[in-house]
């Protein structure tokens, strides 16, 4: 994600916009959503889109210091904050993406310090569905949010998170180009079972293991297929040996545009989340005509219903996950029921949907900077 050239004159009407957030090096949802936009973004006469990645690489042979532990945060810090004091000057807007914790603390604040350093407007786009524990117990988050002029959720969930410390905050959907995605009719669903989350702690993939270990046993011929990686996939491959599951493929980190063919070859979508926030993976499969079982967790009820849209479970209960997966194999009516009504659902999400919604908030965020420096020059004028 190369930024446009600066040399070109804009139109005085050109909201300049500078996007920090994760590359495709870090693949996840956060920067599967920044490629997106910045994707949509660059066809919009009215926005000169740039891209900071928070992974910056560092040219030629110093590269080689990245590949060493430790090493690489510093060195990759260093770097990333020397490019954000060079670019967030030639900008109208700052538009940071965030997670928590410590990943706050390296990515979003820098952006959001320099940016108020500068003079800039800055939005939060802020996206984990760990805010209350992150708010109640990292002591410079709340301060830090303070400083940014707008806080932006892909939830509802979020923003009543965020109402719990007295911080507004709005919601703009993650969105899926569903034109990716071919809906596909399962009139009888196969047990091929997919999982596609991240192999971190809290996505729980062990859950979706132990509880395919109980379909497995009424239905022997079953697949399942463990897209992702992370600090989890040893431990996880490890698992799935000691229950003896037969038909598990670790597939590995799928890049987004390979990820319709593995929707696609699936009949079943088996999410486990301990928290969550927005998983673009469940509009996925409502695009793709994927029944899904999930966890309730953190923001998902915001954009699932029970019985409607998916089937959902407690947080790491495997065998109601193996339950309601069987239910859906069985009962071929909900089946294609929840099918339909994803399909349906999942419009909210598309690009139509969330567009003006940005454009209006860039828009905005120029001209209240705009409006708030001409009176700081007028109350100079009046003092001389």
């Amino acid at each position: 994600m190369n930024d446009t050239p600066h040399t070109v004159e804009l139109p005085t009407n050109t909201v300049r916009v500078l996007l920090v957030a994760p590359s495709l090096g870090i693949l996840g949802g956060q920067a599967i959503q920044a490629s997106r936009l910045v994707e949509k973004f660059r066809q919009e006469k009215s926005l000169q889109i740039g891209f900071q990645p928070i992974d910056p690489r560092l040219p030629g042979a110093f590269g080689k210091l990245q590949n060493i532990k430790y090493v690489r945060t510093v060195v990759t810090s260093l770097m990333y904050i020397a490019q954000l004091l060079a670019r967030i000057p030639r900008y109208d807007v700052i538009h940071i993406f965030s997670a928590s914790f410590s990943s706050f603390v390296i990515a979003p604040t820098p952006a959001i310090l320099l940016a108020k350093l500068f003079g800039k407007p800055s939005l939060l786009n802020y996206r984990s569905g760990a805010a209350v524990n992150h708010l109640r117990t990292w002591k410079t988050a709340l301060p830090t949010i303070r400083l940014v002029q707008r806080i932006i959720a892909p939830s509802g969930y979020l923003v009543d998170e965020f109402a719990q410390f007295n911080l507004k905050a709005e919601a703009i959907y993650n969105f899926v180009d569903t034109s990716r995605f071919r809906f596909r009719r399962r009139d009888r669903l196969r047990p091929a079972f997919l999982s596609n989350r991240n192999h971190e702690k809290h996505y729980n993939v062990a859950c979706i293991l132990r509880a395919f270990r109980f379909i497995q046993n009424q239905h022997p011929a079953a697949s399942l297929v463990v897209a992702g990686d992370g600090v989890e996939r040893l431990a996880l491959e490890s698992l799935s040996r000691e229950l003896q599951l037969e038909n598990v493929s670790f597939i590995g980190r799928v890049m987004p545009e390979d990820m319709p063919a593995l929707y696609d070859g699936a009949d079943i979508y088996l999410n486990a989340p301990d928290w969550d926030n927005m998983p673009g993976s469940i509009i996925e499969a409502y695009a793709s005509g994927i029944p899904i079982v999930t966890t309730n967790a953190g923001g998902i009820p915001y954009i699932v219903t029970h019985e409607q849209t998916a089937l959902m479970i407690d947080c790491d209960d495997h065998e109601a996950m193996s339950r309601e997966a069987l239910r859906l194999l069985r009962d071929e009516k909900l089946a294609t029921g929840i099918a339909a009504n994803g399909l349906t659902e999942c419009r909210k999400y598309a690009w139509e949907a969330v567009r003006e919604d940005w454009l209006n908030l860039y828009r905005t965020l120029r001209d209240e900077s705009a409006r708030g420096e001409l009176a700081s020059v007028d109350m100079k004028s009046e003092k001389i």
